[in-house]
């Protein structure tokens, strides 16, 4: 039996996936988180096999939690589940430690496919996104100028976009509001942007935030 967690800040939507995967015998969901810290914890207290990562989360990202998982226990497979394809976090997403990144427009059949694929050690990737990726490896092209980003300076890109100060980021991350600051400053270069407004701008743009997420200033 594969033991499987979601972590989606929608009700609605984790209740869905739990009742589609109910009816799949060798999968058992054994719990569900609405944040990234949430479900990092739970991740640590149930040890599930798979966990299913929204990467559009309030407070830490999909990104952050999927890397913070794979840190504590490699043994634990994380995929995403975005509503998002173009975007640079298929690439970042699989450097961060995780084994699978399925859009959540994906046929059923699909994701259970996914969860089985990686909890027997393998990797799955929707053929689509898969291509993609593929293609731009093959040009060298840059499908989105945050390919540009650390996997850090993306975290740092999403907090701010979504409306946290630089205080509030440093100490949710553990580091200071100085080193943030730096982050911020390399980020703002490295995509010619000069504001927090165009920078949540571009980061909606290229499918980082949703547009429900990001905060009135």
């Amino acid at each position: 039996m594969i033991r499987v967690i979601f972590v989606d800040d929608h009700a609605m939507v984790r209740a869905g996936y739990r009742a589609s995967l109910a009816k799949v015998a060798d999968i058992d969901v054994v719990g569900e988180a609405g944040n990234g810290e949430d479900g990092v914890k739970l991740a640590r207290e149930l040890k599930p096999q798979v966990v299913l990562m929204d990467l559009h989360l309030p407070g830490i990202s999909g990104l952050e939690a999927a890397a913070r998982i794979h840190q504590h226990d490699a043994e634990c497979k994380v995929i995403a589940l975005t509503g998002h394809n173009e975007s640079p976090f298929p690439r970042k997403f699989i450097e961060a430690g995780a084994a699978g990144y399925v859009t959540k427009d994906c046929p059923v059949e699909e994701l259970v496919q996914a969860i089985r694929t990686v909890a027997a050690g393998g990797r799955f990737i929707s053929q689509h996104i898969a291509q993609a990726m593929a293609l731009d490896a093959m040009t060298g092209a840059a499908s989105s100028p945050f390919d540009l980003l650390t996997k850090r300076e993306i975290e740092i890109v999403v907090a701010l976009a979504q409306g946290e100060d630089m205080p509030t980021i440093g100490k949710r991350l553990h580091v200071t509001a100085k080193t943030i600051a730096s982050h911020k400053y390399n980020v703002f270069k490295k995509l010619e942007v000069d504001s927090d407004v165009a920078l949540a701008h571009l980061a909606l743009q290229h499918g980082l935030i949703e547009a429900s997420r990001k905060k009135p200033r």
